[in-house]
């Protein structure tokens, strides 16, 4: 026999089984990546995680004969349908076996969901927040999740969500490039030389971790900015945002965050972490007594650095901006050597020029993360 089990946040026992349920179905997979235990724990804790603040959360087990097959979670993010004049709910957080039963039974409570806040879409994979990746992986499963910014599934689950009538609505697209063919085109780097020598826009390095942390509040401001032309922007509450850059800052290795500056306000930014998703997958979601010492020497020893976040201020693109980014991101893989291997991640199909810039620097698209909607 098949049920939807509503998990209640303030029961331990029920959160837990919905956390720990992709351990079990990924047990065997090899390009799984764990997430760590306190970030999956805060997405289902109200007092810890900011976005419970604005919207609703509902999540849900899909139980058969009384063994957890299934989970899923029904959002409505009010900001970001009223920024957009939408009614959208969101899915996130499915996983299944495949059993397209209690795919079936998950996909309905959430319409069930979506109908009785009169809500006549439902959009995803999309998440609480931009530290949740995006899409189904419908390209790539025989590549290793990169951390955990990047949703992995198995290659049924594109089945299983299409079965229910849902449709493309976007890809988010990621590009590999192994480092002896990374290359800057000479146009590139001759407008960002030129920008730069303007002296309206400068690249601001920082001396250490203490100096990034200082300047961290101001970067959240232009992370919040930077992308508001793009399909999954709403403007973040300032707790919001100290949840994003609190979270960047805990991994961020100073010498791969750089930022653009016009004066004194940061107007662009690019965000490269140390590709740490073999330490977190022997790390099994437990941060002590072993996961954080082993974290820390992944950085050292790993090959790949992952860029998973560059943005420019709308007002500030066209003028050298793009370019000045491109030229420090080259520069910046130049400065280590420790790095065969680049990963640009989650780039959307719709930003064009971004993804002609990518082919231009010998990007190769070899993951490919599907957003899915269906109206109700």
């Amino acid at each position: 026999m098949l049920i939807i089990e509503k998990v209640e946040t303030g029961n331990k026992s029920q959160v837990k089984r919905f956390v720990q349920f992709p351990h079990k179905l990924y047990k065997y997979c090899p390009q799984w990546v764990p997430p760590l235990d306190i970030d999956a724990y805060a997405q289902l804790d109200p007092k810890k995680h900011p976005f419970y603040e604005h919207s609703d959360v509902d999540f849900f087990l899909a139980v058969r004969d009384g063994r957890d097959v299934g989970r899923i979670a029904a959002i409505e993010n009010k900001p970001f349908n009223k920024y957009h004049n939408k009614k959208e709910a969101d899915f996130y957080f499915f996983e299944c076996e495949n059993d397209l039963e209690a795919a079936t039974a998950l996909f309905n409570t959430v319409f069930d969901w979506a109908k009785n806040r009169r809500l006549d879409r439902v959009i995803g994979p999309k998440g609480m927040g931009p530290l949740d990746g995006y899409g189904v992986l419908v390209l790539g499963y025989e590549h290793r999740q990169t951390m955990t910014m990047l949703n992995y599934n198995f290659p049924y689950y594109p089945h299983l969500v299409e079965a229910q009538g849902f449709e493309k609505e976007v890809d988010f697209v990621s590009c590999y490039v192994p480092s002896g063919q990374f290359k800057i085109p000479e146009r590139v780097e001759r407008i960002a030389r030129r920008a730069l020598e303007r002296g309206g826009l400068a690249v601001k390095r920082f001396k250490n971790k203490k100096e990034l942390i200082e300047w961290a509040p101001r970067i959240g401001e232009a992370y919040n900015k930077a992308f508001v032309r793009n399909w999954e922007y709403y403007p973040f509450t300032p707790n919001e945002i100290k949840f994003v850059v609190d979270n960047i800052m805990t991994v961020a290795d100073h010498r791969l965050i750089k930022i653009i500056t016009h004066g004194q306000d940061v107007v662009g930014f690019l965000f490269a972490f140390h590709d740490v998703s073999a330490a977190l997958q022997r790390a099994k979601g437990k941060l002590f007594p072993f996961g954080l010492p082993d974290l820390l020497l992944e950085m050292r020893r790993t090959n790949t650095v992952s860029v998973n976040g560059m943005g420019i201020l709308p007002e500030f693109q066209g003028h050298g901006g793009n370019a000045i980014l491109y030229y420090e991101m080259g520069q910046t893989l130049l400065d280590f050597d420790q790095f065969t291997h680049v990963e640009m991640t989650q780039v959307a199909e719709t930003t064009e020029q971004m993804r002609a810039d990518l082919k231009n620097l010998n990007g190769v698209e070899y993951k490919n993360n599907r957003v899915y909607h269906k109206d109700l």
